[in-house]
């Protein structure tokens, strides 16, 4: 039984410590001192890593209605912050066989006379961008960067520096599925000198309902993925969602208050962050059989060479008629319906909250036809190589 989410990054002892763990005092210095130390700059954790965005838009000052570059086939909580900055999104198309803009993409809006004053990547599902020209075209014009490493904390760029190395910002999430995964939790490093050392806005705590359901997080989705292996779990999953008791990873959509991160989340952020090289050496695994076993037809070229500098967060794959093929896969035990990205600004049944308006042809189709496969801890090889081999007998069907 294989799921592409559903607290993928969690075991039975995993999902145990979490339910039980106390948080320390020093779990939060330290997790500020490593980030600090790792990213140059001064850190502040955060509940949630769509605040830290919002937070990093607020210390630039700027005018109101600013425009601020985003890539074009993104998630509603990159969208989310800009708005609630009072700033002003700015789509960027994706590059042929890519999930992020080129930096041809931004000079050729810049050309255009969009006065853009900050760009934001997100090096999107682990796959890095262009950054050695994106960042050099944002010095030449006096635009911030800021380095979005929610699906990236790890990654290598092409040029040898490491993602969070070279903006401005730099944005984290330990939201649940994520490379570092705390079931939430996110922080702002501000490496720019010039903004160190501001004031802080006001930081609340979360609320302790909230923090209890992500306890149960772990717990609750363990159990939904055994029962699924005794054909209960579809009954478990709907009456823990109908409940309530399910901790979402969007949250609720009200205006963005900034709150503190809990001593227990910096707790399992520290460790993520400690187990970093053998989570991502095993994601890099998974990814390899993917490219060395299915079809090539369905592979997207641009990154089937970023692997090895990648956090390999989903191995993406593009296909039409996507439903038929999860449809298929679900029929033999392995669920992947659950899209990343299935709208340039997605979910879908967010769209309609942006201003977005067909400016991204290109990650419109590409969210047609994408389809994710996961890389998480409870992947093996082996089911690695079942996912392949499945996958190719339902493109012979076609």
């Amino acid at each position: 039984m294989v799921f592409n989410s559903l607290g993928s990054n969690y075991n039975f002892a995993t999902s145990t410590k979490m339910l039980f763990a106390r948080g320390r005092k020093f779990d939060a210095v330290d997790l500020k001192k490593i980030l600090e130390e790792k990213y140059q700059g001064q850190a502040t954790l955060l509940y949630k890593g769509r605040q830290a965005i919002t937070m990093a838009l607020k210390f630039l000052n700027l005018p109101q209605g600013s425009i601020v570059a985003i890539n074009g086939f993104t998630c509603y909580a990159v969208y989310q912050p800009i708005v609630e900055a009072g700033l002003k999104a700015e789509y960027l198309d994706v590059a042929d066989g890519k999930l992020n803009f080129s930096a041809d993409e931004l000079k050729k809006k810049l050309d255009a006379g969009v006065n853009i004053k900050a760009v934001i990547i997100q090096n999107t599902l682990g796959y890095v961008c262009d950054i050695e020209n994106i960042a050099a075209i944002c010095r030449q014009n006096n635009i911030i960067l800021i380095e979005d490493l929610a699906h990236s904390a790890g990654a290598m760029y092409l040029n040898g520096q490491e993602a969070g190395t070279v903006g401005d910002f730099v944005i984290l999430s330990f939201s649940q599925d994520k490379i570092i995964d705390a079931v939430s939790g996110g922080a702002l490093v501000v490496r720019n000198k010039k903004y160190q050392n501001l004031q802080l806005p006001k930081i609340a705590q979360p609320a302790k309902k909230q923090q209890v359901k992500d306890r149960f997080y772990p717990n609750f989705t363990f159990k939904i993925r055994m029962d699924y292996l005794i054909g209960l779990g579809k009954f478990t999953h709907k009456i823990y969602k109908k409940l309530g008791l399910l901790s979402k990873p969007m949250g609720e959509l009200n205006k963005i208050v900034f709150l503190d991160l809990p001593g227990w989340y910096c707790r399992f952020a520290n460790d993520g962050i400690k187990n970093l090289a053998d989570n991502l050496n095993r994601r890099r695994k998974i990814s390899t059989i993917y490219l060395q076993n299915l079809n090539p037809q369905i592979l997207i070229g641009g990154i089937n060479l970023q692997i090895q500098n990648s956090t390999n967060l989903r191995f993406p794959i593009v296909v039409n008629n996507r439903a038929s093929l999860i449809s298929y896969l679900k029929n033999h035990n392995i669920h992947v319906a659950d899209i990343w990205y299935d709208a340039p600004v997605a979910p879908k049944n967010y769209l309609a909250l942006t201003d977005y308006n067909h400016q991204c042809p290109k990650a419109e189709k590409l969210s047609e036809q994408i389809l994710n496969l996961p890389t998480h801890i409870n992947v093996s090889e082996k089911e690695a190589n079942k996912i392949s081999l499945a996958i190719n007998a339902w493109l012979k069907l076609q």
